[in-house]
C-alpha cells in the first residue's frame, strides 16, 4: 500500500450543496430557503427555544426546589501514576509545585489524591483529601501524606455567600 492508494471510506465525503446555480440545479432561485420570512433572510434565524413569540416551554414550567451545586467545593484530582512519572523519589509536592508543572489548572478548593496506577517512590505530598486505597498505596512505599485541614467555610464560593449574608445583617442607620 502506498500513499496514493489511500482513499476515504465510501460515504465519508460529500459534495457541498451548490446553492443559487440556476433553476435546473434544484437549488436555484430561493436556494432551499423557501419564500420570504425571517429564516429566508441573510443572518435571520431565531435563538434556541424560541417559539415565535409564544411563551417558551422553559418559561412555562415552574422552577422548584433548591440546588446546592454552586456552594459545593470543587476538588482537583491527582493520581498516583501521575506522581510516579513526574516526580523523583524524596520530592516534596504541594499545590504550587503541581501548578508550576501544569498538573493543576484553574480554580479549585482543594486537592484530592486518588489511587489510579502504581507508585514505587517515597514522596512527601500535601493534599486536602485522599481515598482510602490511595492512602494505603502511598504509605506502603514509605511516602508521607500531609493532610491540610479543610475549612469548607473558607472556600471561595462559601466565602462569597457569607460576605453577602454579612452585608444583609449590618444595621442600617436611621434617617433623621
Amino acid at each position: 500500500m502506498r500513499l496514493h492508494d489511500l482513499h476515504p471510506r465510501p460515504g465519508a465525503k460529500h459534495r457541498r450543496k451548490r446553492l443559487g446555480c440556476g433553476e435546473s440545479s434544484g437549488h436555484g432561485k430561493t436556494s432551499g430557503r423557501g419564500h420570504k420570512g425571517q429564516k429566508a433572510r441573510s443572518g435571520g434565524s431565531v435563538r434556541l427555544g424560541f417559539e415565535g413569540g409564544q411563551m417558551p416551554l422553559i418559561r412555562r414550567l415552574p422552577k422548584r426546589g433548591f440546588s446546592n451545586d454552586s456552594f459545593k467545593p470543587i476538588f482537583a484530582v491527582i493520581n498516583l501514576d501521575t506522581l510516579e512519572e513526574r516526580f523523583e523519589a524524596g520530592s516534596f509536592i504541594d499545590e504550587e509545585k503541581l501548578r508550576s508543572l501544569g498538573l493543576l489548572n484553574g480554580r479549585c478548593d482543594g486537592i484530592k489524591l486518588l489511587a489510579r496506577g502504581v507508585l514505587n517512590k517515597a514522596l512527601t505530598l500535601e493534599v486536602d483529601k485522599t481515598s482510602a486505597a490511595a492512602r494505603q498505596k502511598f504509605e506502603q512505599v514509605g511516602g508521607t501524606l500531609i493532610l491540610r485541614p479543610t475549612k469548607l467555610h473558607q472556600t471561595r464560593r462559601l466565602a462569597k455567600s457569607e460576605e453577602r449574608l454579612q452585608r444583609q445583617r449590618l444595621p442600617r442607620s436611621k434617617k433623621k
